[in-house]
C-alpha cells in the first residue's frame, strides 16, 4: 500500500470514530470519482483516428461515441470504471477485418467524455441509446464494470444481442464497494455508511439496488438465449476471476471459458491471445449461424 493510500485510510477510519457521516461522506465522494482521466496511448491513435464519433446525453452528461466500419454486422464495445473507449483498439482492428462494424464509447468522467463521473446506470443509458442508433447488435464486447451493465442492460430489452464477450467480469454492484473498501482497508462501518449513501443519493426511491444489479439475476431474467465467451485472468488483483469460473457454470453449454495469466486486469485487453479467442468465437457463432447449403448432387425423381 502506498503512503497516500495508507494516510487517506489513517484519516477515513479515524473520523469515523468521530463522525461517521462526515467520514461517509468523504468515502462517498472518492468512490464517485475515476482516479484521472485515462489517457489515449500512442499505440491506439491509429485505430481511434479512423472513427466517426458521436456523441450520447446521459445523465446531462455528454458521452463520446466511436463507430467504424460500414454499419453492417455491429458490435458493442463496453468499457468498465476508470477506463476508455480506446483500450479496445486491438479488437477494433480485428472486427473489422472479420467484417464487423464495431461502436465503441467514454462515459461521462472517463475518456473524452463530459462531466466527472458515472454510475452503472449511464453505462445502461449509453448503451440503450447506441441501440437505437446502431442496433440490433451482433455481439457486445464487456469489460470489468462494463460486463455487469452489459447483462442488466440485456435484460431490461432495450440492448438487443445474443452473443456476448465478458471480460473480467463484476458479478456485482455490491461487489464494486466492497473491493473499494478492502482495498483502502476502511472500517466496515465505513463499508455500511457508503452504501447507505449510494442507496440514498444515486439510487433514490430504486428498489434492493444490490440484487438488482447482479449478474447472475439479470441472466436468468434475460428474455432471450446467450451464447457467452468469458475471459478472466488468474492474475487479476481487482476481482477474483472465481466469479467467471462460475458464469461459465451457470450458462454451461451455451459458454466457452478462456483463463489467461500474468495479464492482470487492464492489460487483457489488449492481449493477442485474448484478441484471437473473441475472433475464434466470432467465427464460430458464424458457422454455427449459418444455413446449411443444399445438396447439389441429383435427386431422383418423384413418382
Amino acid at each position: 500500500m502506498d503512503l497516500t493510500t495508507t494516510a487517506v485510510r489513517t484519516a477515513l477510519n479515524s473520523t469515523s470514530y468521530v463522525s461517521a457521516g462526515l467520514a461517509g461522506r468523504a468515502v462517498f465522494r472518492l468512490f464517485r470519482t475515476p482516479r484521472g482521466r485515462s489517457r489515449l496511448r500512442p499505440d491506439e491513435r491509429p485505430v481511434m483516428e479512423r472513427a466517426e464519433v458521436g456523441e450520447v446525453v446521459v445523465g446531462g452528461e455528454k458521452a463520446v461515441s466511436y463507430r467504424w466500419g460500414t454499419g453492417e454486422r455491429p458490435v458493442l464495445l463496453v468499457h468498465g470504471w476508470e477506463s476508455r473507449g480506446s483500450r479496445f483498439a486491438a479488437l477494433v482492428s480485428e472486427l473489422l477485418d472479420l467484417g464487423l462494424s464495431p461502436v465503441a464509447f467514454d462515459a461521462p468522467g472517463h475518456g473524452e467524455g463530459a462531466g466527472e463521473s458515472m454510475t452503472i446506470v449511464d453505462l445502461c443509458d449509453i448503451a440503450w441509446a447506441l441501440d437505437d442508433e446502431h442496433g440490433p447488435f451482433e455481439m457486445v464486447v464487456a469489460h470489468s464494470l462494463g460486463v455487469t451493465a452489459t447483462f442488466l442492460a440485456l435484460r431490461d430489452g432495450a440492448l438487443r444481442a445474443e452473443r456476448v464477450v465478458a471480460i473480467s467480469g463484476v458479478p456485482d454492484f455490491g461487489y464494486l464497494v466492497d473491493g473499494f473498501c478492502a482495498r483502502l482497508g476502511l472500517r466496515a462501518r465505513l463499508n455500511t455508511e457508503l452504501r447507505s449513501r449510494i442507496e440514498r443519493e444515486l439510487f433514490p426511491g430504486e428498489g434492493d439496488i444490490w440484487s438488482r444489479f447482479a449478474v447472475p439475476r439479470a441472466l436468468a431474467e434475460v428474455g432471450r438465449p446467450l451464447s457467452v465467451l468469458v475471459v478472466h485472468d488468474e492474475d487479476d488483483d481487482m476481482v477474483d476471476p472465481a466469479h467467471s469460473r462460475a458464469l461459465a457454470d451457470t450458462l454451461g453449454d451455451r459458454a466457452d471459458l478462456v483463463v489467461t495469466r500474468g495479464l492482470g486486469h487492464r492489460r487483457i485487453l489488449g492481449d493477442p491471445q485474448v484478441v484471437a479467442s473473441v475472433r475464434d468465437f466470432v467465427v464460430r457463432e458464424r458457422a454455427v449461424r449459418a444455413p446449411a447449403r443444399p445438396d447439389p448432387s441429383p435427386q431422383p425423381a418423384a413418382g
